[in-house]
């Protein structure tokens, strides 16, 4: 099983899924920093994360996550995870600098591509054309395609779902939308999960 992660950032997946003893390549801009650089950045960001967070509280399921505090913990154990691993990482190429709609990667070369908090959340942010391109590059070099969530920052559905899905399956791939039995962002509980025409033919003979 081959797996990118697409838009990883500075988190634990990638150190877990290898601990495992399962492959998992992770691409994201921010992997151009040096260690030391990417301390200095991630100890900034999670600050303005857990103060935007207190802000909006009501927005969040409080259930996997009790509080504030819990997720303060929460996250500086996982970025402390992903900073002891990111050297050893980069060097076997598990940590790739690269960054959507554009990806380095042969055709096929994944079994799962998994985009979260990307795709579909920065709606207000990024077109519905970088959308389209995105999610052609990530079925291009992966047989099933995972994006979560399906809201925006402002918890609406997205509106380029509907027409993602409508295109995708258009030009033949299997497409669904399912839930999921995580949800922090109140109504993020669902992703969007293409399956490209290969797999599509494999699962119809099954």
């Amino acid at each position: 099983m081959k797996i990118l992660g697409c838009a990883d950032g500075p988190a634990s997946f990638n150190d877990e899924m290898n601990r495992r003893g399962i492959r998992v390549v992770s691409c994201d801009p921010i992997y151009r920093f040096s260690r030391k650089q990417l301390s200095t950045r991630i100890d900034q960001a999670c600050e303005e994360i857990i103060e935007q967070t207190r802000k909006n509280a009501g927005n969040f399921v409080w259930s996997s996550i009790g509080s504030i505090e819990d997720l303060r913990d929460t996250r500086t154990a996982a970025m402390a995870q992903f900073m002891a691993d990111y050297d050893e990482g980069k060097e076997q190429g598990r940590y790739v600098n690269a960054e959507l709609p554009v990806l380095p990667f042969d055709d096929g070369a994944f079994d799962i591509a998994l985009c979260s908090h990307f795709l579909f959340l920065y709606s207000n942010r990024l077109s519905l054309e970088f959308h389209r391109e995105s999610v052609r590059q990530l079925c291009r070099i992966a047989k099933d395609v995972r994006i979560f969530p399906l809201i925006d920052l402002d918890l609406r559905p997205s509106p380029y779902v509907q027409p993602m899905v409508q295109s995708l399956e258009k030009n033949g791939f299997t497409v669904s939308i399912e839930r999921v039995p995580y949800e922090f962002q109140r109504g993020g509980n669902e992703m969007l999960r293409i399956m490209g025409k290969t797999q599509q033919r494999r699962h119809h003979r099954c």
